[in-house]
């Protein structure tokens, strides 16, 4: 076990790759991307955020908190009404493992049951860690897995678990997130592409974990997909003051409202992105504020778009992120998202 995160709360199935990989900086690990090396062969030194970011942050979180702790409470509830007492969480690390804290916090409160929770790595390009799926299947039944992450981009990660079930035909792909702005998962709190502030931080809300790694000559065959730890990082450890905001908002009684149907799903849109802006490869547009954010925080952004050029309640970090790296912002009429990312192809510099 290694993370900030409490034992009690998860079970990391990951190996603990702390001082076998250097961390590249942005430049140097985007240019290797675009010459074919996959993004999980390295690892991103992770952005250290200024004062005026880390403000951004808890501006955003304050505001988020209340629709993050219904959509929880609404995943939850679907999850215990699908799978009752017998559900076992799987969040995809990283970005889902808080959001599998806070569902098996909730279920805890509510239900008073003690739901398993592990998180493991699934990777596009590279799929599941299949050595962390045979440890859960030789503890549980398949058809009591739950997967979880925190939100859907364009739905790449739900089409990498649907193919990477065709392996294991007794676990349900369906993922269950608390925003759905793609429109692709089986479970989520809501179809509103929300900011879920945990987003807009890399390790420091995040168990002090890197994103997950993968490559042959530190990955064993029997190994898990791995992680580093970044222990020295504990004075700026933000997991729990995240998990402990949202859970305080928590409402064991309220009703949802029913959403309006889209139009069209998250990956028609960024196909009209890509028309619209003459991107080659659907890869370098992300879609939602997550994944914009997080273009913005390990990516080189080419453009920002945004629903609004003056949505500072759900926007505002992002509107700092691209003012501290110069990054264009742009009004653009997005149907399923509040804002996307574009990454800068090294082709056109």
């Amino acid at each position: 076990m290694f993370s900030s995160y409490h034992p009690g709360d998860v079970t990391i199935l990951l190996k603990d790759i702390t001082g076998l990989v250097t961390p590249l900086d942005t430049a140097e690990r985007e240019k290797y991307i675009q010459s074919g090396v996959h993004y999980s062969e390295m690892l991103p030194v992770e952005y250290e955020p200024s004062q005026e970011y880390l403000n951004a942050y808890f501006t955003a979180l304050d505001r988020s908190r209340q629709i993050t702790a219904q959509a929880a409470a609404w995943t939850a509830e679907q999850i215990w009404h699908s799978r009752g007492n017998d559900a076992v969480l799987v969040s995809l690390a990283r970005a889902g493992t808080s959001t599998g804290v806070l569902l098996k916090r909730y279920l805890q409160k509510k239900y008073q049951t003690e739901v398993p929770h592990y998180t493991i790595s699934i990777i596009r390009g590279k799929g599941i860690d299949r050595n962390a799926m045979n440890f859960i299947l030789s503890r549980h039944k398949p058809e009591n897995i739950q997967f979880v992450d925190g939100w859907t981009g364009k739905g790449a990660i739900q089409r990498q678990l649907n193919a990477a079930m065709l392996d294991y035909p007794k676990v349900s792909p369906g993922l269950a997130v608390l925003s759905d702005p793609a429109h692709v998962a089986e479970i989520c709190g809501t179809h509103d592409d929300f900011l879920i502030a945990s987003s807009c931080l890399n390790a420091t809300v995040s168990g002090l974990l890197s994103r997950t790694f993968y490559r042959e000559d530190i990955i064993g065959k029997t190994d898990f997909h791995g992680a580093m730890y970044y222990q020295q990082w504990t004075d700026r450890d933000l997991t729990y003051q995240f998990i402990h905001e949202i859970e305080s908002a928590f409402q064991f009684d309220a009703v949802r409202e029913p959403e309006p149907v889209s139009a069209q799903t998250g990956l028609e849109e960024v196909r009209q992105i890509c028309e619209a802006f003459h991107v080659k490869d659907i890869n370098f547009v992300k879609p939602g504020t997550g994944e914009a954010t997080r273009v913005l925080l390990r990516r080189l952004p080419w453009k920002i778009l945004v629903r609004s050029l003056h949505d500072d309640e759900h926007l505002g970090h992002l509107y700092q992120l691209a003012r501290e790296k110069q990054v264009e912002v742009a009004e653009y009429p997005l149907k399923c998202y509040r804002a996307c990312g574009i990454i800068r192809a090294l082709s056109d510099t």
